[in-house]
């Protein structure tokens, strides 16, 4: 022994320093490989068990805030008094801290509390008052309807609009004149713009025509910005002059909307800058402010903006560039904005045109509940006003207008909605029952009252809509149907109904009622956005039959002259409401319309979407497994149609979706015992869905634990008939893997139904699963794509071939293989495949090797398969297996110094420490440091990991540390003399 010590010590003089020390012809790692007991390392492993008294403390109690109720405070230097109360007895940390007060007790309390009180409640009073009457989140605000009136609203025609051009006169400034020059001279500028200051743009597009207004509103900042106000001032009023303009009549609400776009910015820009001039001492004003806390510059200036406002000559833009700005009556007094709301009201009267008028009130109403909800009165007032004036929609003056512009009575009244739906809203927001019934009686009295009807259906509350159903669909017969079509304002009262029930004796005479009036449309377009809203009713209060019958009247309107294709939008709503309501599939599916209803989807790319709506619903709602034949011939038909889409151009994400649906289907087949139906099935399912490789690996996966719920029904005790069937689990898996493409997928199904069938006493099956994995590690590529991105592939074959070794463990030796055949061509591989030169996987793995030949060398193994027999009780601990498994170890050793001995450059020195050390604890778990060479080995690798000073030193004495500390344990006292000659050197 002593000769072997110096020679390995004459290789330490000779390389610098020992990091390889000299093997003899036979492994001493191996042959000295400590005795395990498992159990009893198992026990000793195990963490001390000691009970915990926490009172009444629980970390997962509710947090209990302790209340400091302050009697005195005073500044520092003096006494307080303070007294607690708490439901808890525990501490507070921060009350600790504070000394059972905080910051913003010592604010409150530094004021006199007599003097503050009454100020206080009535604050409060004010600012509760001011809450109740502002507008909720269940007012659906006026952005919500922009997009969609834009939308909605649009023209082919060619438009027309003025462009402010400006001019020196409004730049020029008069400083040092006299008040009166200078309000002649902002009076001039403002005649300016009427004098000819402008040019006219002539056959714009719709889309050119957005643009300029759009110019115009970056104008308008940029004026501002420049403090070019009066400039800014005059872009609103030539803005607003445009809202007078109806030549092309069927743009006005989508003009309207980009107008008031402007105003709003005005109305904000104006507002805001009275406010900045309002910041004293750098405190600004609360949000509820009054009047008295405004500074006399800011009111001066306000009363500037209304004065320069009411010398607009024309009506229409004074009105609107007062209504832009009216919040600002706050600066001037409480009741500024109450008192200009009913003038304002009046000055529409003066507006000809209804259309304009009509927009106007609601743009009123609209700044109303913006600056002042709770004055509904000025807002009911203004639609009386309206109703008053309603005859003129049907005046000669309008028919004239709309012969010139060759546009049909119908089409022109359906540009009144968004204005009338907007008001009606207003009026209608948390208005009583009261109000809103004397508001639909008023509209029964009017004539041709079916744009109103259709208004009060849109903006009222559902619940006030549903629980007087019958009264307006009285309403809805007697109106005239030139005028607005009949099937829009049963359209209107579906859409209510399916917010909200009517009682429950009229259902099915609204349903009967509405559907003689919907059946008879001949137009395949107003057919279908009628009964899109009425099926949701339908599948709401009705059973199946019902809505069998309403899906065939669909199909029977819109297959003609294939109309479907032109209705696909509504159609897919359809499908979607009938999923939502009816979400048992079995008797989804035995409504005998639903699958003729699916083929109409013609549209590859709209089918799938819908199929996808089904599968998803199917997924969510589906509870349990099923294996009713309708329900999966029909999903298997759905899913088919989703795979079938997938080609070359398809996205990954969208193949990943469309995996993910068919696999939630798959999982929720059982046939329960009858296992072989359920191999069938799955080996249809892999016919149909052979393109998406997310599928194929679920079918692999679930037939694996198809052969596992054999093994458990069988208690492991296969007979001829079920070992069979194992057998046949195990073909399909073994048939389907080859198919994937991505080789760690393959990699480790290998493993995975090797395993399954190892478990199932199919050993020649398991030996070929594991002989395939093998072949196949010398085909992963040095990069593979992971999240679409290319990462190296060493780390994910590290730990596929450490899974792999733990499964050989177990895996018993082929009769005419030779011993350990397995391990043996995996080291084969694992030395033959080529890794990055600045990689020390193959180390690593070679170092879990030994720990694998180590486990191997063991009596008994530490886990079994149940009725498998292992190496362990095959070869008995017999000295031919013994000596084999030392000749491997051998040579994995030699293989890792050399490695080590390469790491000796001084760009390698860290990764060599950190390998030394990492050698170092495998042989403090696995060896038998009693043998004097494999001592003084760890001894040399513990001193290589600290030589260069790369060793983490935490982590160095945390080791020292265990083995001291296992040297205490019975059979380990020999670490006492090991722990003595291993040093701890610092890294300097």
């Amino acid at each position: 022994m002593s000769v072997c010590v110096d020679v390995g010590y004459a290789s330490f003089l000779v390389c610098g320093y020992l990091y390889a020390y000299i093997l003899s012809p036979h492994s001493y790692f191996l042959r000295h490989a400590r005795a395990r007991n498992y159990v009893s390392e198992s026990e000793m492993c195990k963490l001390e068990s000691i009970p915990l008294d926490f009172g009444d403390y629980h970390p997962l109690k509710p947090i209990t805030v302790t209340e400091s109720k302050t009697k005195k405070m005073t500044r520092k230097g003096s006494t307080s008094s303070t007294s607690s109360s708490s439901s808890s007895s525990m501490m507070d940390p921060l009350s600790s801290v504070l000394d059972g007060t905080d910051p913003l007790s010592l604010f409150a309390a530094a004021a006199d509390p007599v003097t503050t009180a009454p100020s206080t409640d009535g604050a409060r009073r004010k600012r509760d008052k001011d809450e109740s009457s502002a507008v909720g989140s269940d007012f659906e605000p006026w952005s919500s309807k922009r997009g969609e009136i834009l939308a909605r609203y649009t023209t082919t025609e060619k438009l027309s609009i003025n462009l402010y051009m400006g001019s020196e006169k409004g730049k020029a400034t008069t400083t040092g004149s006299a008040v009166s020059e200078k309000v002649r001279t902002r009076l001039e500028e403002l005649d300016d713009l009427e004098e000819g200051s402008q040019k006219e743009l002539l056959n714009l597009t719709q889309q050119d025509y957005m643009n300029r207004i759009e110019e115009l509103n970056q104008s308008l900042k940029d004026a501002w910005s420049s403090d070019q106000k009066v400039k800014a001032l005059k872009i609103v009023i030539q803005c607003s002059k445009l809202l007078s303009d109806t030549t092309v009549i069927q743009f006005y609400p989508s003009k309207f909307v980009l107008i008031t776009d402007i105003l709003d910015t005005f109305g904000k820009l104006v507002y805001e800058r009275i406010l900045s001039m309002c910041v004293d001492n750098r405190v600004s004003l609360p949000d509820n402010f009054s009047p008295e806390s405004v500074n006399d510059t800011a009111k001066e200036t306000c009363l500037n903006w209304f004065f320069k406002i009411a010398s607009i000559r024309e009506l229409i833009p004074r009105f609107y560039v007062e209504a832009a700005i009216l919040k600002c009556n706050k600066f001037l007094s409480k009741t500024g904005i109450s008192e200009c709301l009913p003038r304002l009201t009046s000055m529409i009267r003066g507006i000809g045109d209804p259309l304009v008028a009509v927009y106007a009130r609601a743009y009123l109403c609209r700044v109303g509940m913006e600056v002042a909800p709770q004055l509904k009165e000025s807002l009911n007032k203004n639609f009386f006003d309206f109703l008053l004036t309603f005859k003129q929609i049907h005046g000669d003056t309008v028919q004239n207008q709309l012969v010139v512009q060759c546009v049909e009575i119908p089409l022109y009244l359906t540009l009144y909605s968004p204005a009338i739906d907007w008001i009606l809203q207003c009026i209608a927001y948390h208005a009583p029952d009261v109000l809103l019934t004397e508001m639909m009686e008023r509209c029964k009295k009017l004539g041709n009252n079916a744009l109103l009807l259709n208004s009060v259906m849109s903006a009222f509350r559902a619940e006030f809509i549903a629980a007087r159903s019958m009264d307006f669909i009285a309403m809805i017969k007697e109106c005239d149907e030139s005028g607005f079509p009949k099937h829009l304002l049963f359209r209107s009262l579906g859409l209510n109904l399916a917010l909200a029930d009517p009682p429950e004796n009229d259902r099915l005479q609204i349903l009967n009622e509405a559907w003689k009036v919907i059946t008879k449309l001949k137009n395949p377009q107003d057919y279908i956005n009628c009964a899109e809203v009425w099926v949701e009713y339908t599948c709401r209060h009705f059973t199946k039959r019902e809505v069998n019958t309403v899906l065939a009247d669909v199909i029977k309107h819109m297959t003609p002259d294939r109309a479907f294709e032109d209705a696909y939008p509504q159609l897919q709503s359809i499908i979607q409401k009938v999923i939502t309501y009816i979400y048992d599939f079995a008797l989804l599916f035995s409504v005998e319309k639903f699958l003729p209803f699916l083929d109409m989807f013609q549209k590859e790319s709209v089918r799938v979407e819908v199929c996808k709506c089904i599968m998803e619903s199917f997924i969510k709602h589906q509870q349990e497994s099923t294996k009713d034949p309708v329900i999966l011939n029909a999903l298997l038909h759905i899913c088919k149609t989703m795979h079938d889409s997938v080609n070359a151009l398809t996205l990954e994400d969208e193949k990943r979706m469309l995996a993910t649906l068919i696999n939630g289907f798959i999982k929720m087949v059982s046939f329960g015992r009858d296992f072989e139906q359920q191999l069938s099935f799955y080996v249809e399912a892999r016919s149909m869905f052979c393109n998406l490789e997310p599928v194929l690996v679920q079918l692999i996966h679930s037939v694996n634990q198809l052969a596992m719920e054999t093994r458990r029904v069988m208690k492991g005790n296969h007979s001829r008939k079920t070992a069979a069937f194992v057998r046949a689990c195990v073909a399909f898996c073994f048939i389907t893997i080859p198919s994937l493409s991505s080789i760690f997928t393959r990699l480790n199904l290998y493993l995975h139904s090797g395993q399954v069938a190892l478990a199932n006493q199919c050993l020649s099956q398991a030996d070929a699963f594991f002989k395939a994995a093998v072949s196949l590690v010398p085909e992963v590529p040095k990069m593979i794509s992971v999240d679409g991105k290319m990462r190296p592939s060493d780390a994910f074959l590290l730990e596929f071939l450490c899974n792999f070794f733990s499964t050989l463990l177990v895996v018993p030796d082929h009769p005419e293989q030779g011993v350990l055949f397995l391990v043996r061509g995996l080291l084969n591989v694992i030395q033959d495949y080529t890794w990055e030169d600045n990689s020390d996987d193959k180390v690593r793995i070679y170092t879990n090797v030994l720990h694998l030949l180590s486990a191997m060398t063991q009596e008994t193994f530490i886990y079994h398969v149940d009725k498998v027999d292992s190496n362990d009780t095959l070869y008995g601990g017999d000295s031919k297996f013994l000596a084999e498994i030392n000749k491997l170890s051998e040579t994995v050793v030699s293989q890792i110094l050399d490695h080590l001995k390469t790491l000796g450059k001084e760009e390698t020195l860290k990764r060599q420490s950190q390998l030394a050390h990492y050698f170092f604890n495998t042989i403090l778990a696995h060896g038998d440091l009693r043998n004097n060479r494999l001592n003084q080995l760890s001894v040399n690798l513990w001193n290589l990991a600290q030589k260069h000073g790369f060793a983490d030193t935490k982590t160095m004495v945390k080791t020292l540390e265990y083995i001291k500390r296992r040297s205490k344990q019975p059979e380990m006292s020999h670490f006492t003399d090991l722990a003595l000659r291993l040093p701890l050197q610092s890294r300097t």
